[in-house]
């Protein structure tokens, strides 16, 4: 019954936004997807796919990756700090990472360069669009986009001088300012571009027994830079540089489920990340062109709390737990891409075909009150890839796209429990699609993708032998679905179902005893089905009406766990999702936005049946325009609707096990001013 009246009124919404059209032409500016192998409009695009372009985050330079990425269908996110690292398409990422080193599920990139395991690296300022790719990767990004990828492009120079001056101030003691700047560095020769963010918050946890109420604070900085050479007609080269330093504190957890802390030793969420990434574009000749890239990052990162929530004198246990990471990343990635003189099998095919090399390495210390010394661990993996892929038109309407990647996959992890386990295998990847371009408005598709996981070790020392290992995840996904325009463009829809089936579907697991301890392990299968759906209704140059829903129905089969049934849906894998608003010019000086974000109730865990609420959260926005300035008056969950983000059960205070849940933000409201020239 639930999912019929979820079915019925999600048509009833969808229905309310195609009104009948206005006569008035309106122009829209096409948006371009980047992240495949070429760059294609979104209209054209026959992927799972979902994007956020700059008039959506224009004026959310100061809220967080996983509040911005909130209203996409089928994306989830969990916190356990004080902000969310972890992101989950379909149901499909990790949770958290305590001891163990563990290989990304959702991969994160940031211009280009891949930042997966540091999340905090994803600022939101000057970011021109996010693209949300749904469903295994394998062709294009291997073993680092199973469930799907995150890329976030920052604005790009101009040849014309250009920038953004903005300020925030808000509830909670929340400041925040930053520049960007960019134009010809040298004519016709050099383009640059520079952004610098500052952004700070007390958080909305209060301390009682220290007396604090910035125990969960907000502490970040971000500096980007961008760099464009134009050798000559050719040959052009980027260089991306980018610096984030954050320091934000880690107060989150109390026995009531409360915004009130007694912790005596609040913890730390901190993340300082360089990056560097290049890349260069050379036209060999009319038929092909080189694209060249090579990236590195660096990461020093420290997550810690007070284990026992408490202080002193009301607790016999006093413990606190740090874990100390160090991870350096370099990769390399040479592509050939044929252009229109190009074109093989009687100038029917457009082709790439690249090799991709990968190093990176994870050291961890961890730091707990009751260790004689120091835990360590140290993991080190390497991947070399080969890929290919086909465009075939078989007829001028209909295109049959073909694509391989193989890929060598070796790690090692050692740790002070004399651990030593090695892992080298080969993993292949790929898709097989088929598209219908029906018209300029209508286009149809069916891709059935292939993706994978490497299997690995869990360092937990207490672990049984047979827990000590996992093996490589498995995942095949059919993506079937349509790109439409009605209304003389007026009204732009996505609609995409999808089914997935996961082979040796990885499961985290926790437990806790005298310690928390936390591994993976296998289920011998998974599987999901479900629908994402966007639509966006221009009835004229002053009104826009959106709304997107996802719906997910998944499952574990013969899992482990003896509290957990097999066939339960897995982990942070909500039935329904939900985004519906609309943004109106009142005048040609004042507009205002609202949107309502929606999401089922889902498992904390894998490991026991707590979930957390359903909920809708009501946001809006009011912005005044004068010559180059917007001043902007926001608010976030106006209703300061309750939610949880993150939930343990255990037994905590003697009483028999008990839920216990991270808040997600109260109401929030600020001001921001902008000026742009």
């Amino acid at each position: 019954m639930k999912i019929k009246n979820l079915t019925l009124s999600a048509i009833a919404s969808l229905t309310l936004l195609t009104p009948f059209a206005y006569a008035e032409d309106i122009t829209l500016d096409s948006i371009t997807v980047t992240s495949d192998f070429r760059d294609a409009n979104l209209d054209k695009t026959s992927k799972a796919i979902s994007v956020l372009s700059e008039d959506k985050i224009a004026d959310k330079a100061h809220e967080s990756l996983e509040s911005v990425i909130g209203q996409v269908p089928n994306v989830n996110f969990t916190s356990g700090a004080s902000r969310a690292h972890y992101v989950q398409i379909r149901g499909i990422g990790q949770r958290s990472q305590f001891k163990s080193p563990k290989n990304p599920s959702v991969g994160l990139v940031l211009d280009g360069i891949d930042v997966s395991e540091s999340a905090l690296a994803l600022t939101m300022f000057d970011v021109n669009q996010i693209e949300v790719l749904k469903g295994p990767q394998g062709t294009t990004f291997g073993s680092n986009g199973m469930a799907g990828i995150v890329s976030l492009q920052s604005n790009k120079p101009t040849e014309d001088f250009e920038g953004h001056i903005e300020t925030t101030i808000g509830n909670y003691n929340t400041k925040a300012a930053g520049i960007a700047l960019g134009g010809s560095l040298i004519e016709n020769k050099l383009l640059g571009r520079l952004s610098v963010y500052k952004n700070t918050s007390d958080g909305f946890m209060e301390n009682k027994y220290l007396g604090r109420k910035d125990t969960q604070n907000i502490d970040e900085v971000a500096l980007k830079s961008q760099l464009t050479y134009l050798a000559n007609d050719d040959h052009k080269v980027d260089i991306n540089f980018a610096h984030v330093n954050v320091d934000n504190g880690y107060d989150a957890f109390t026995y009531d489920n409360s915004y009130n802390t007694y912790s005596g030793n609040p913890g730390t969420d901190s993340q300082e990340t360089n990056a560097i990434g290049l890349k260069s574009t050379y036209k060999i000749n009319r038929k092909m062109h080189l694209i060249s890239k090579a990236s590195f990052s660096k990461s020093n990162s420290e997550y810690s709390y007070d284990e026992d929530w408490s202080y002193d004198a009301v607790s016999s246990y006093i413990a606190e737990d740090k874990y100390f990471r160090k991870r350096e990343k370099t990769d390399v990635d040479l592509r050939l891409v044929s252009d229109e003189e190009g074109r093989i099998f009687n100038n029917s095919t457009d082709w790439t075909f690249g090799t991709y090399y990968k190093k990176q390495s994870e050291d961890l210390r961890q730091n707990y009150t009751y260790f004689a010394s120091d835990y360590t661990n140290n993991f080190d993996s390497e991947n070399l890839a080969i890929y290919g892929q086909l465009d075939s038109d078989i007829t001028n309407k209909l295109t049959l796209t073909t694509g391989l990647r193989v890929e060598n996959w070796k790690a090692e992890l050692k740790d002070s429990d004399s651990l030593n386990k090695e892992t080298d295998e080969v993993l292949i990847g790929g898709k097989i699609g088929l598209s219908y371009q029906e018209n300029e408005n209508n286009l149809y598709y069916a891709t059935l993708s292939k993706g994978y996981k490497p299997g690995g070790a869990n360092s937990e020392y207490t672990l049984s032998q047979e827990r000590k290992t996992f093996n490589t995840e498995h995942l095949w996904n059919l993506d079937i679905g349509k790109s439409f325009s009605n209304f003389e463009n007026k009204l732009k829809t996505r609609v995409n179902f999808f089914y997935g089936l996961r082979k040796d579907q990885q499961v985290d697991n926790s437990y806790y005893g005298t310690k928390w301890i936390e591994w993976i392990s296998n289920s011998k299968s998974g599987s999901y089905y479900g629908v994402e759906a966007q639509t966006n209704y221009y009835a004229d140059n002053t009104l826009h009406l959106f709304a997107s829903l996802g719906l997910l129905k998944s499952k574990l089969d013969e899992y482990e766990s003896t509290d957990v049934n097999d066939g339960r849906t897995p982990a942070q894998s909500p039935l329904y999702q939900y985004n519906v608003g609309f943004d109106y010019m009142i005048t040609d000086d004042i507009q205002i936005k609202s949107d309502i974000e929606g999401k089922d109730s889902y498992y904390f865990s894998n490991s026991h049946n707590q979930k957390s609420k359903s909920y809708a959260l009501l946001n809006a926005s009011l912005s005044y325009f004068v010559s180059d300035w917007t001043v902007t008056l926001w608010g976030k969950n106006l209703t300061n609707k309750s939610y949880q983000t993150r939930g343990f059960y255990f037994d905590g205070q003697g009483n028999g096990d008990e839920l216990y849940t991270q808040q997600g933000n109260p109401r929030t409201f600020g001001f921001t001013a902008r000026y742009d020239f």
